[in-house]
């Protein structure tokens, strides 16, 4: 017996004619993923509300960050109605040209970028900078996600498993040449998800088990030094507290004086004195001064909200028909995932320190309207699956 949809129907005589706002409020709220909407919202808040008090602490010249982070999130804003509302079933085409397009910009970033901290990630346009690694973290995903849901894509055959594997290597080696292995291991996860996600057979995920620690071992001697040494203090926290392992060792200090409640906002000292790097406290480092300044309740609270945030994206994932709506699901959700676990992990030492920023909290306007976009695909496959419950499969 088919179990009847637990999904309310709106029927046709029940749309009211000729008052279009009524009409936008029904589709509004039969239509939209509110939650996901709020939640976005709320991470945003919090994040533009640290970043502005950094900002204060730190002095001029991080004090007017916020305001571009505002401006940062107005841009995501439009892209990411233009994409939620835009058919995602029909984006193959784009999927087709975002990634070579992502190419040329991250081959034009290693001659022509702009080097910051040893390291050759942007592209300076007009006083902002672009980071092309991050779009290309989305142009891998929507076009791996299109790649493998094709009618004859087959991942347990050689030929698309080689495939996959070139097409995922290329930019992989050009973001870990910028140096920025943190941001191409982040697409790599997202990848191997996707690709799990397409029935890989168990004998190729085990003989990827065993052939990770093999990678890996060869990965971390090919690593620049100051790489292999934050994998070194990590292993090891008493190694070099005052040089490669000060920002971390600060990090844990700032979430262990926090307490239960925090400290009051914009009353926490390790940012104010200069204990975390005033230049990362506002980015990869604005969990321990939210930690500090909001305690384990605050803190708890930010995780629970990622959590929703992933739980909205991987509904999604679960309710919708097709193979290139699911994939654009599991790869944004996995990014995310790893932005945050990893981000949090650092300031608590349960992951060496690496320049992965919090998703919609930390300050960089490039990392801010890649998830958009990954949020707005997602709410583009969403809006329009037939299913909204995972009661309706």
């Amino acid at each position: 017996m088919k179990r009847a949809s637990r999904t309310p129907v709106l029927d046709k005589k029940e749309v009211p004619e000729g008052i279009p706002w009524k009409r936008i409020f029904l589709f509004f709220f039969t239509k939209i993923d509110l939650l996901q909407i709020l939640v976005v919202l709320s991470l945003f808040a919090v994040g533009l509300a640290f970043i502005y008090g950094t900002g204060q602490q730190a002095g001029a010249s991080t004090s007017i960050l916020w305001q571009k982070q505002l401006q940062y999130f107005i841009i995501g804003s439009f892209v990411w109605v233009l994409l939620s509302f835009l058919d995602y079933r029909y984006m193959g085409f784009a999927a087709f040209l975002a990634y070579p397009v992502s190419i040329i910009l991250l081959v034009y970033v290693l001659f022509y970028g702009t080097k910051y901290y040893g390291a050759t990630r942007w592209i300076s346009i007009g006083g902002y900078s672009l980071q092309p690694s991050e779009l290309a973290k989305v142009a891998v995903v929507l076009f791996i996600s299109r790649f493998l849901s094709l009618k004859k894509a087959d991942i347990n055959h050689p030929l698309w498993m080689l495939g996959t594997i070139a097409l995922t290597g290329l930019p992989f080696f050009l973001i870990y040449k910028e140096p920025d292995l943190g941001t191409a291991l982040v697409m790599l996860a997202a990848v191997a998800a996707i690709v799990f996600s397409a029935k890989l057979k168990w004998r190729y995920i085990l003989f990827l088990a065993i052939l990770i620690p093999v990678v890996a071992t060869a990965g971390y001697f090919s690593m620049k030094e100051y790489q292999r040494d934050r994998v070194k203090v990590f292993l090891n926290p008493e190694l070099d507290t005052k040089n490669r392992g000060w920002s971390q060792l600060q990090a844990e200090l700032a979430v262990g004086q926090g307490g239960l409640t925090g400290k009051g906002f914009m009353q926490g000292t390790h940012n104010a004195l200069g204990y975390l790097p005033q230049t990362v406290s506002n980015s990869d480092f604005i969990f321990p001064v939210i930690a500090e300044e909001k305690g384990l309740l605050g803190s708890c609270i930010l995780v629970g909200l990622y959590m929703l945030l992933l739980f909205t994206i991987l509904r999604t994932a679960l309710v919708v028909e097709d193979d290139f709506g699911r994939y654009i699901c599991i790869g944004s959700a996995v990014t995310i995932f790893m932005h945050s676990a990893v981000n949090i992990g650092m300031c608590i030492r349960l992951a060496p320190v690496t320049g992965l920023p919090l998703p919609l909290v930390s300050y960089g306007g490039t990392f801010l309207l890649a998830t958009m976009c990954y949020l707005g695909l997602v709410h583009s496959v969403y809006i329009h699956s037939s299913k909204k419950s995972i009661f309706d499969l």
